[in-house]
């Protein structure tokens, strides 16, 4: 029978420990648990449970899933988008400060995921339909005529450039 990554667990509750800049003794007071405990369970030697692995989590100020993913508790659902361990890294937040914008960050994901469907089928929709032009189309008026063949650029009488307005000036002569 093979053991959950008990290891790995240990190693990831010991980095998390030391970007949080908490010492191994006030993790164990904040979750709970003895400083000898926590210690066997960051070297590997011991398997918390997962309430444990709950205490431990609200210590380091981390969610308890990524906890229970190390630990081989439950399936990774989604890939972590780097902006809540920035969240969590970032001391000049206060508590309180840090929860509420981990709550609206993870609010935000929340409603996407459940829009995503949505948008799907409307986007399949528009590819049946198709979408109308969006691009500016140039009038016809506007287009120059092609037809009648290029004049010099300049008036070698005056030899001034032709604004390209009106019939040339006729020469005297």
């Amino acid at each position: 029978m093979e053991l959950p990554k008990v290891g790995s667990i240990g190693e990831y509750i010991r980095q998390q420990r030391q970007q949080a800049k908490i010492s191994l003794r006030q993790l164990a007071a904040q979750a709970g648990v003895s400083n000898p405990y926590l210690s066997q369970v960051e070297r590997g030697l011991r398997k918390p449970s997962a309430e444990i692995l709950n205490q431990i989590a609200k210590g380091l100020r981390i969610s308890a899933e990524a906890l229970y993913v190390q630990a081989g508790l439950i399936e990774q659902r989604e890939p972590d988008s780097g902006v809540l361990a920035a969240l969590r890294a970032d001391d000049t937040l206060t508590e309180r400060q840090r929860q509420v914008l981990i709550d609206i960050y993870e609010s935000f994901r929340r409603e996407n995921r459940q829009e995503a469907p949505a948008e799907s089928a409307q986007t399949s929709q528009n590819v049946r339909t198709g979408p109308e032009p969006q691009g500016k189309a140039v009038p016809p008026a506007e287009e120059p005529d092609r037809a009648e063949p290029s004049a010099p650029s300049d008036d070698s009488a005056t030899g001034s450039p032709r604004d390209g307005q009106g019939p040339p000036e006729p020469k005297e002569g």
